[in-house]
């Protein structure tokens, strides 16, 4: 068992006081309810246990990209729509992975999917699972980047192309990455958002 460092709660910018003798302790399930059980959990995880967390409620409970674990999750919901949209537009795994075509946004990308199984087993190892919810973000900033960048579908006048193909399977890549670490964390992988 991991003892944790004290967590201060905060919402509009202002500490929630606490006191047992007063009745205003914050439990677990209260926090579950302000926030959900995802944002509760990610927020938890992501910090060091040997380091004060500050937890913002008005944050942590927000839909926005400030949010952490609204923001790795919206990253694989994107994921998800994108191999929709590039079934819609007849691009098919199956039909060819050539690497070789890749561009250096879509290299970037790679190299942050290939530090997962290092980040997986030194949290595991070093018993410090803040390691894989900060991966996960830094992952699905990679992802936004390259999402920006590359297309995974042909424009209108366009051919589908080994390119989209290959590009198609960096993002299933993407999304199975951040299901596993979100899986580790005990979170939700939402398909959409």
């Amino acid at each position: 068992i991991l003892i944790g460092q004290l967590v201060n709660l905060v919402r509009g910018g202002t500490a929630v006081r606490m006191s047992k003798r007063a009745g205003t302790v914050v439990t677990m399930e209260d926090l579950v309810d302000a926030v959900g059980v995802d944002a509760a959990r990610y927020s938890l995880v992501r910090a060091s246990v040997d380091t004060t967390l500050e937890l913002d409620l008005d944050l942590v409970a927000s839909h926005s990209n400030e949010n952490p674990v609204y923001y790795v999750q919206y990253a694989h919901a994107r994921t998800c729509a994108v191999s929709r949209n590039a079934t819609e537009h007849k691009v098919a795994r199956e039909d060819g992975f050539k690497p070789e075509l890749l561009e250096a946004a879509d290299s970037e990308l790679l190299g942050s999917l290939a530090r997962f199984p290092d980040i997986a087993a030194q949290s595991a190892t070093l018993r410090e699972p803040h390691r894989v919810a900060r991966y996960l973000e830094e992952l699905a900033g990679s992802y936004h980047t390259w999402y920006a960048k590359a297309r995974v579908t042909p424009r209108a006048d366009e051919e589908v192309t080994d390119l989209h193909r290959t590009r198609l399977w960096l993002n299933d890549a993407t999304r199975q990455v951040l299901v596993n670490g979100l899986g580790l964390l005990g979170v939700s992988a939402p398909e959409r958002m």
